[in-house]
């Protein structure tokens, strides 16, 4: 079969899915074009006919994860929850592959995600905030999302804290070892709360004062 022909056979998808197979396989470090083409079982031009180079295949699989686990939520979810549960679904998807926020740091958003982010701007317009602001917290959620999973994909385990420290900084063990308590998922929740809880603050002072925020 030609190398067009092969092409043809083999989707932009297959290709994708490929991919994201092969990065749990081997992580992100070691995915290359040529790897992929071995994997899929042809040879390395025949993937520029879908991506004309490495870098555009890894904006795509960054793309199709986000894409893959989006979840629609309740409309009449309360706005606070709903950016707390919006920041957890994101975590989960980068969770899903290895590397995966490796993979999505430094992405920017494209025209296939821009209604996705327009009406989640609108939801926090209609709960207050204005755009700039409503703009403002989900840039900060998912930043601070990003850098969580990759702490979490990158962490080893790590008993830091011994008896001689719980002497000398008993404070700090204290509020370690009862965050360590809640669970993953549970302090990953309480902490994206204080970034909601700083937006509320910022829109009730805004209400009260008469003035947009």
């Amino acid at each position: 079969m030609s190398e067009k022909n092969t092409a043809i056979r083999l989707t932009r998808e297959t290709v994708l899915r490929g991919a994201l197979a092969l990065l749990n396989e081997i992580g992100i470090d070691a995915l290359s074009t040529r790897r992929l083409a071995q994997h899929l079982g042809v040879q390395s031009p025949t993937l520029y006919w879908h991506f004309k180079n490495k870098a555009e295949l890894l904006k795509a699989m960054a793309e199709t994860i986000m894409l893959d686990h989006r979840e629609e939520l309740p409309a009449d979810m309360a706005w606070q929850d709903w950016v707390v549960t919006n920041a957890s679904n994101f975590r989960r998807a980068l969770l899903a592959y290895r590397d995966g926020a490796r993979l999505h740091a430094g992405t920017r958003p494209q025209e296939p995600q821009f209604a996705i982010i327009e009406a989640k701007v609108a939801l926090l317009c209609r709960a207050g905030l204005t755009p700039e602001r409503a703009v403002n917290l989900l840039f900060a959620v998912g930043r601070f999302v990003v850098g969580w999973v990759l702490e979490e994909q990158q962490m080893q385990p790590d008993d830091t804290l011994n008896d001689a420290d719980r002497q000398r900084y008993p404070l700090l063990c204290e509020g370690w070892e009862t965050l360590q308590d809640k669970g993953a998922d549970a302090l990953f929740e309480a902490s994206v709360r204080l970034l909601v809880d700083g937006a509320e603050a910022v829109l009730t002072n805004a209400n009260n004062h008469g003035t947009q925020s």
